[in-house]
């Protein structure tokens, strides 16, 4: 995965028919999306439960792009082994998750993958200060973790605060929660490039009519790309 600091549109598959993962991620694909957004999430951490990695295993043949996988759960470095097996592009971490994140983004890196760390609403930007030289993606929250199709909670100003503290770092800063044509260009002003969206890349599509998701994908990038700076 190359460093390109064009605007990513990363479906969520969280909002995917569930009976019919392979067949959607290869719709989103064909119809425009950037990556694959992965979301792992463990009753614990977050109060909702979904992928093992199993399943990402079985996603994996799938993705022809980037699978993103976002680890929503707590302890973390128990599982990156199994997930770099599972063949994740990029992993990223919470940094709630454990005492230990400088050591979880190390072994992230070391089994092979981009390692990214994610800010909860509540955590501020300066809580990745000493880790931007470990990290290849920042992931900010712009709902509370757990479940899809939540209302987008404004974190620009973080997002900003983030983009001066990488300056020229070959880092991205993505944006996970709420996103859709109207909250777009708001992140993407204030200086991030990967946008995560689920209900609205899914909404009204399906696997027969996957032109539905284009329409989605494109309306959001064109949204975002329209403010890019």
């Amino acid at each position: 995965m190359s460093f390109d600091r064009n605007i990513k549109i990363a479906p969520s598959i969280l909002s995917a028919d569930f009976a019919n993962f392979g067949q959607e991620i290869q719709a989103i694909e064909a119809q425009g999306a950037d990556w694959v957004h992965v979301d792992v999430m463990d009753g614990h951490f977050v109060p909702n439960l979904t992928f093992g990695p199993q399943a990402v295993k079985a996603f994996r043949p799938h993705v022809k792009t980037v699978m993103d996988v976002h680890l929503m759960i707590s302890p973390v470095d128990a599982y990156i082994d199994a997930y770099a097996d599972a063949g994740a592009d990029v992993l990223t971490a919470h940094i709630e998750a454990g005492p230990h994140i400088h050591r979880t983004l190390q072994a992230i890196r070391a089994a092979g993958m981009k390692a990214g760390v994610a800010l909860n609403p509540g955590t501020p930007a300066e809580a990745v200060a000493h880790l931007l030289d470990l990290t290849d993606l920042i992931c900010v929250m712009t709902v509370n973790p757990g479940f899809g199709g939540q209302k987008f909670i404004d974190m620009t100003g973080k997002v900003r605060q983030l983009r001066q503290m990488i300056g020229d770092r070959p880092l991205h800063i993505e944006i996970d929660g709420g996103v859709d044509p109207k909250t777009a260009p708001l992140v993407a002003t204030a200086g991030a490039d990967v946008l995560v969206a689920g209900s609205a890349v899914f909404k009204g599509g399906s696997v027969s009519n996957p032109e539905v998701y284009g329409e989605n994908i494109r309306a959001i990038r064109a949204a975002a790309e329209g403010q890019w700076t």
